[in-house]
């Protein structure tokens, strides 16, 4: 297993990640004994960081994740859990972040976490369920460092969605340590330039910011939601469809521009678009992990088999990129 260096950190993480969300569902909704196998081939494999939220399944990814843990009793595992604050929350931030994170370590069977992420997304003015970049910095960051005095959390994190322009400063305020941060075979732009009028959002880069500001990055939906398999099929026990992600406002459109990505299969540069698109995560030198959802133990085996091939050589995301560029103009 390949390690990388966390940001400022200092924290050594495996490259694949061991995604415990809703989406996937294998830790919200699967076999308990499936379960317990999935995470203990993971340790064995080398697999150190565990993300989880109390979002997913309403506490039972946590619960599952600290039920498991706690049996097996790995040495030296990273767990990253998230609160996501209610609007009715906004004027309790400190108090709803506190209670919020009590529930986790809670189910988690835990005294601390290593990670506590932001869950809500971030735009300019707020609003909704999003917060704005003066309300994290103003009242979240505060809240968080509290309770990383307490001794309850080491590191500071946030789910980089919402307003590109929000991000940005958040990230760039170096702050926080660790960025949950789309990119994908779909939508690259957490790190290069994309086409015009290309059809995804456009985080403008973002990977520069998490570099200057030394902030770890952990890549998700590096299988968008599951539309990089190229099959609209879903396992009875995955999460629904989920859309928009940064990439197509419909999942039956990624699915279909996922499909025009086949010639990286068919010219031998990966076994299936699964394995292309995990390979893909790999490649940038700003990631730190990346988590990828699953449903069943053997969803595990691919990703790791995947992991084991390493990044894609420079051919075929060259190759990548020359098909994505048939992408521009079309309606996102």
């Amino acid at each position: 297993m390949e390690f990388r260096t966390f940001g400022r950190t200092g924290m050594r993480l495996s490259i694949l990640g061991f995604g415990c969300g809703a989406v996937g569902g294998l830790i919200v909704r699967g076999d308990a004994a499936d379960q317990e196998r999935a995470v203990a081939r993971a340790i064995a494999a080398g697999v150190n960081y565990f993300d989880t939220a109390v979002l997913y399944g309403d506490g039972e990814s946590e619960k599952n994740l600290g039920r498991v843990l706690q049996k097996l009793k790995p040495a030296d595992v990273v767990v990253g859990t998230k609160v996501r604050l209610a609007p009715g929350d906004l004027g309790r931030i400190n108090d709803a972040i506190t209670t919020s994170l009590e529930g986790s370590l809670s189910r988690l069977k835990l005294d601390r976490v290593d990670i506590l992420h932001l869950h809500n997304p971030i735009a300019g003015e707020g609003g909704g369920s999003a917060l704005s970049a003066r309300q994290v910095l103003g009242e979240v960051v505060p809240a968080f460092e509290r309770l990383r005095q307490q001794g309850k959390i080491r590191f500071l994190g946030l789910t980089a969605l919402g307003d590109t322009a929000a991000l940005h400063e958040v990230i760039s305020a170096g702050v926080f340590d660790s960025a949950q941060v789309v990119y994908n075979m779909l939508n690259p732009s957490a790190a290069e330039a994309l086409p015009q009028n290309y059809p995804a959002q456009d985080y403008g880069r973002l990977f520069d910011a998490t570099q200057t500001a030394g902030v770890g990055v952990v890549g998700i939906r590096v299988l968008a939601g599951g539309a990089l398999s190229g099959s609209a099929e879903r396992h009875p026990i995955a999460g629904p469809a989920p859309e928009p992600i940064g990439s197509a406002m419909s999942y039956d459109a990624d699915i279909d521009r996922a499909r025009r990505l086949i010639p990286l299969v068919e010219e031998g540069f990966a076994a299936s678009l699964t394995e292309a698109a995990t390979r893909c995560a790999l490649s940038h030198p700003a990631m730190g992990t990346i988590l990828v959802g699953m449903a069943t133990p053997g969803q595990f085996e691919d990703a790791l088999a995947a992991v084991e091939k390493g990044p894609l050589p420079q051919a075929a995301l060259d190759r990548l990129a020359a098909l994505r560029q048939t992408f521009a103009g079309e309606v996102r």
